[in-house]
Parts: C-alpha cells; sequence; structure tokens
C-alpha cells in the first residue's frame, strides 16, 4: 500500500486523483501486466478494509507509455457525474509535449482517427472517408520553440486511444520519444505528460485543480528526460496554465 500512495494527490469517499507511471497501464489487459487500476483498487481495500473487491470506476484512460493525472471514483454516482463532465466537455484533461519542428502559437487539429488492431496504430482519414472514423479534436498552444523542437500545452475534446500522438504527427510535429509515431524517435520515454486536470467535484459541486510537471514522479518511477531543458518554462506552468480553449 505504501508505494501506490506515493502516486495518489488526492482521496476523498468519492474520488481518487493519482499519478500513472509511464510504461504501466490504465487497466488490466491480456498481458497480465500491472495496471493502476487493480493497484489502486487493493490499495482501497486494504486502507478502509473493504470486504469484496473494492469498487474504483475508471473514468478515463491514458496511453500506456504516457504518464500523468487520471481521477478515478469511488462510487457509482461519483463516477457517472464525472462521465457526464467528460461527456460535456467540463472535466479539462491538458498535457504537456515536445514535438518535432516549430509549432504555431495556437492551434486546432479536427480528424477521423480508424484504428488498425493488428498493428494497435491509429491513423487519420482523408476526409472523403471521415465517416468511417471517429472524430477526434485538441486545442494546441505553445509554450516554448526552436526551429528543431516545441514545447506545447493541449487541451482534449475527445478522448481516442493514441489521439495527441496520431494527430500531431500528422500534422507533421511528432512526439519526440515516440517509436510508434516518429519515424525518427532516437529513444526514451515519449515526451508526452498529462499535466492538468480540472473539473467540479461530483459531489460537493467545488472546483477541484491539480497540476504536477512531469519530473515530479515520486523516487523510483521514470519520467521522459526530453521534457529536462524546459524545466524552467514547466516550472511556469505549474504556476500560470495557458487558456488553451478557443
Amino acid at each position: 500500500m505504501n508505494d501506490i500512495s506515493k502516486l495518489i494527490l488526492f482521496e476523498d469517499n468519492h474520488l481518487i486523483v493519482a499519478l500513472k507511471p509511464p510504461r504501466m497501464l490504465t487497466q488490466g489487459d491480456a498481458t497480465g501486466d500491472a495496471d493502476l487500476l487493480s493497484l489502486l483498487k487493493a490499495y482501497v481495500k486494504e486502507k478502509y478494509n473493504k470486504p469484496g473487491d473494492a469498487y474504483l470506476g475508471l473514468v478515463h484512460r491514458m496511453d500506456r507509455p504516457v504518464g500523468g493525472l487520471l481521477v478515478f471514483a469511488r462510487t457509482s454516482k461519483a463516477a457517472a457525474r464525472l462521465s457526464e463532465q467528460i461527456r460535456d466537455n467540463t472535466l479539462a484533461r491538458e498535457y504537456v509535449l515536445v514535438c518535432e519542428g516549430k509549432t504555431p502559437a495556437r492551434f486546432t487539429l479536427k480528424d477521423y482517427l480508424v484504428k488498425d488492431r493488428e498493428s494497435n496504430t491509429v491513423r487519420v482519414l482523408p476526409q472523403y472517408l471521415k465517416l468511417q472514423g471517429k472524430e477526434a479534436v485538441l486545442f494546441g498552444h505553445t509554450v516554448s520553440f526552436t526551429e528543431e523542437k516545441s514545447l506545447v500545452t493541449v487541451r482534449l475534446q475527445t478522448g481516442r486511444a493514441h489521439q495527441i500522438r496520431a494527430q500531431m504527427a500528422h500534422f507533421g510535429h511528432p512526439l519526440l520519444g515516440d517509436a510508434r509515431y516518429n519515424k525518427d524517435a532516437k529513444g526514451g520515454l515519449i515526451a508526452l505528460w498529462g499535466m492538468r486536470l480540472a473539473f467540479n467535484h461530483p459531489i460537493t459541486k467545488k472546483a477541484m485543480v491539480f497540476v504536477c510537471a512531469p519530473g515530479r514522479m515520486p523516487g523510483g518511477y521514470p519520467h521522459s528526460t526530453h521534457f529536462d531543458a524546459y524545466q524552467r518554462d514547466l516550472d511556469g506552468l505549474e504556476r500560470i496554465w495557458p487558456d488553451i480553449a478557443p
């Protein structure tokens, strides 16, 4: 229980906000590898002496290579209300990334994605095939840039698998460290991190905001070294987060 508790930023009777380490599954799959949802369920069961399996609702997910903030619901009522906030886009899921090239100051990407299950990749469809895909929308804000790479904050309007990675690659700005969507990736962890969550508490309605930079992972858990050159910018983002939505 002690190790997983280091990843928890907030908990009450209704929800848990935790950090997902890069390379850890959000929820279990056929690999049988450790996943954050199961670890948190075991934590709740032990801490609160729950008989049987502890309930913990999965509200949103994160790609396995990506780390950052996730919110989990401790009751079905909280799960329903948080899910409603995702549907009406009042639960803000905001990321920071480092990508190839110089990005525009602000941009909106709207694409249609289809997943290839054999290769476990996502591709952007041409407009004439859009009805065969799922709509994916994100908003971007460039924080810092050179001609070679940019530090960007992103807000998701939709939450598709591999969405940010596939859309940014299609946009001509693949992420550093993303071997799946960047043919020039030179290794290391992917430069994508869920840095900010903002929502209304599902029961009290209080505004809840959580911000955590990629270098803040507890000891023993890795972070992408592609962010290291931007520590001053990341410190600034922790203090003042830009308004990303249009």
